[in-house]
């Protein structure tokens, strides 16, 4: 039996501050995770919590307390996304093409969850989840043009991923509890600043898309 050590980030260029953590974290739960769980069943656990995330808002306007469902329902969503694609790779049963369709259509679906949650929450300024929404679909936009222009899938933004934001989101449905209106400040700051590096990284994408349509050009004009 080979001792080779599974590479469990086949497939992804990781650029997030925790990444070093988090794929410590990754390993360990792979390394323990029982046969009978699948990495499909993962996505559902990580669609579930999404769900859960916009039910702890929805109850939440009426008692704050229920905030707490929310931020527990971040974990389990990270447990699920982060763990699908990853045990698979681990287990060397990996279905990169769908695996790849079916997260980006779950994630897609999911922001769209959250988004409903913040809104219902909000008692005014309800326009910033549709702001957020439009963000976090830009970001996916981007991956999605890195990826079919460079081969190269990242989902991080700069030294951000999806698990830095979720402790960050976290953090201030906490402050929430204590602050109202913390969320919405959070909401549409968060959200400007998302669109600011949404658009640093689509000019870089812009760029990286004239360099392969200078070299297609050039390998055209040598093979004629």
């Amino acid at each position: 039996m080979s001792n080779t050590k599974p590479d469990i980030t086949q497939g992804r260029k990781r650029t997030n501050i925790l990444k070093n953590i988090e794929q410590k974290t990754i390993e360990a739960l792979c390394k323990i995770m029982p046969s009978w769980m699948t990495s499909d069943m993962l996505t559902a656990i990580g669609f579930i919590g999404s769900i859960l995330i916009s039910v702890g808002l929805y109850f939440a306007k009426e008692n704050k307390i229920y905030l707490i469902i929310s931020i527990i329902a971040f974990a389990i969503q990270w447990f699920g996304d982060s763990l699908d694609g990853r045990l698979a790779y681990w287990r060397n049963t990996p279905r990169k093409w769908y695996g790849w369709a079916l997260d980006i259509t779950v994630d897609w679906i999911s922001i769209g969850i959250i988004g409903f949650g913040f809104y219902y929450y909000f008692e005014s300024y309800k326009f910033i989840a549709f702001i957020f929404i439009f963000a976090y679909g830009w970001s996916m936009i981007n991956a999605l043009l890195r990826y079919k222009i460079t081969n190269a899938y990242a989902i991080d933004t700069n030294l951000m991923g999806p698990t830095e934001l979720r402790i960050i989101i976290c953090i201030f449905i906490v402050l929430e509890y204590f602050i109202s209106n913390t969320l919405i400040a959070f909401g549409l700051g968060g959200s400007l600043i998302l669109i600011i590096f949404n658009f640093s990284d689509l000019m870089k994408i812009l760029q990286e898309g004239n360099k392969k349509d200078a070299t297609e050009k050039a390998e055209k004009a040598l093979s004629k």
